[in-house]
């Protein structure tokens, strides 16, 4: 979504990476960065000092509501929680109304919700910069928190990762961020649960200008082969807990195991955004052999939100 002029100011909002240049998503890691480091030396900078976040959440989650709150907390202002029970939103009232009334009383706004065109109407008539906390079709912060991740371990430059599960809302995100900053994607998903195809036409576009390599496939042992980040998510996500046994079936073959890392490079690293459901998309055992970076990449939610929260503020100035 483009710029929006607002009370004079330009004003951003974060609702997929497709909307970022590859140097704005890496403006906003390098004040996360910086953020987490002065965060470890006990240096608390009060830069959203008296701002309030709305978060609201139609759909639960535990690191997306313990993140932001914490995150805006530390950065000196008050985060309020915000579900679909507590508010008109869930009982009739109109999305654009929602969004009149809140954004005219919070400084941001963060949404978790199921309908991707749910939070665009909300943006189109909010006043403050919304951001995307999850939908159905989109989960960039946690590609944030996960590029910055990459930088720590220092194997974004010329990464090859290979998706492995569903063609879903991380899939999704992993087309853009790939699109942008220009590394080689690999993603293998079970016949009939295939990426968007206009998500995916769109990343193959970007990619053109970006130098990155996209392939798509069926066969999870092709996708890992020589790659330098293997990933995948729950293979039945929230509101698809109906198909959760005819999934088990359909991904039988996808589980990320000892056998299939084998297939990787030799110091391939393991991501996940959690929660992880052991014994089905991955292996306790895996899991467990690359604990220290998939727990990094979760705390990274907090500090790579809170850079862009300062990011978004940063804009209204300009």
């Amino acid at each position: 979504m483009s710029p929006t002029k607002k009370l004079g100011k330009y004003m951003r909002h974060f609702l997929t990476l497709k909307d970022y240049t590859k140097e704005e998503i890496l403006e906003i890691i390098d004040i996360a960065l910086e953020i987490k480091k002065n965060l470890k030396n006990k240096v608390y900078k009060k830069e959203l000092d008296m701002q309030t976040l709305g978060m609201i959440f139609e759909k639960s989650s535990t690191r997306t509501r313990v993140s932001f709150e914490t995150g805006m907390y530390q950065l000196g202002g008050h985060a309020l929680f915000l579900s679909n029970r507590d508010i008109h939103l869930g009982r009739g009232e109109p999305v654009k109304d929602t969004a009149r009334v809140i954004s005219s009383m919070c400084d941001m706004l963060m949404i978790r919700t199921f309908a991707h065109s749910m939070i665009e109407e909300f943006a189109k008539y909010s006043k403050v910069p919304v951001i995307n906390g999850l939908t159905d079709t989109y989960h960039p912060v946690q590609l944030l928190a996960d590029y910055m991740t990459m930088m720590e371990y220092g194997i974004h430059e010329k990464a090859t990762v290979a998706y492995v599960g569903d063609g879903n809302n991380m899939t999704h995100s992993w087309l853009m961020l790939c699109a942008k900053m220009g590394f080689n994607l690999k993603i293998a998903t079970p016949k009939g649960y295939e990426v968007d195809s206009q998500i995916l036409e769109d990343a193959l576009k970007m990619a053109k200008e970006s130098g990155a390599k996209i392939k798509v496939m069926n066969d999870p042992k092709e996708a890992i082969h020589n790659a330098s980040i293997v990933t995948t998510d729950t293979w039945a996500s929230m509101g698809q807990e109906e198909e959760k046994e005819k999934r088990k079936q359909v991904f039988k073959g996808f589980m990320v195991d000892d056998l299939m890392m084998c297939l990787a490079k030799k110091k391939a690293k393991f991501l996940h955004c959690l929660p992880a459901y052991r014994e089905q998309e991955v292996t306790e055992s895996v899991l467990e052999a690359h604990a220290d970076i998939v727990f990094d990449e979760a705390e990274n939610r907090l500090h790579v939100q809170k850079g862009l929260m300062v990011w978004l503020d940063k804009q209204r100035d300009k």
